[in-house]
């Protein structure tokens, strides 16, 4: 099965201009659901990533990492968007191409110098990735790698996150 033919374009979304790679009839296909699961899994055993915890980011990240966490035999933290989290939190302010944004994740949640993997659906310009990052420095962590279900190469997200490995399992 090619995931790609399970992705759907929506041109001019959310604004002109911008072709939308919807992933939600990826999801709502069950062999394209496994076998995107699947693959992740092989990519990250593949290229030796243990993590201890597995971070998603709000809110398509959570689909993907909850699962990979599992069959990685890891820990899943979600990393949320302002006032979700009910215990302390570290916070990162982080700039979009239209405005900024901000990501929190539990002061808690990881123990300093464990390994984390960072999973979210889409590596676009890298800005959400990279804010992650930034966020967990603050706990003292050692980022052992990114992996995304999709990766807009002309972005040029990776070069934010240059010295961490990058896994995906779609270009475009």
């Amino acid at each position: 099965m090619e995931l790609k033919s399970l992705i759907r374009d929506i041109p001019d979304f959310p604004q002109p201009g911008i072709l939308f790679r919807d992933i939600t009839t990826l999801l709502n296909n069950p062999q394209g659901l496994r076998l995107t699961i699947d693959r992740l899994t092989e990519k990250c055993q593949a290229a030796n990533l243990s993590p201890d915890y597995v971070v998603g980011m709000e809110s398509r990240g959570f689909i993907f990492a909850t699962p990979l966490a599992y069959h990685l035999d890891a820990g899943f933290v979600p990393v949320r968007k302002p006032g979700k989290l009910p215990a302390p939190v570290y916070s990162v302010t982080y700039d979009l191409e239209y405005g900024t944004d901000r990501l929190e994740i539990h002061q808690d949640a990881i123990a300093p110098k464990s390994k984390v993997l960072i999973v979210d659906d889409l590596l676009a310009t890298g800005g959400t990735a990279q804010a992650t990052v930034e966020l967990l420095k603050k706990i003292d962590v050692e980022v052992i790698g990114c992996v995304f279900v999709i990766e807009l190469l002309a972005l040029e997200g990776r070069t934010k996150l240059s010295h961490i490995p990058i896994l995906n399992l779609i270009e475009y």
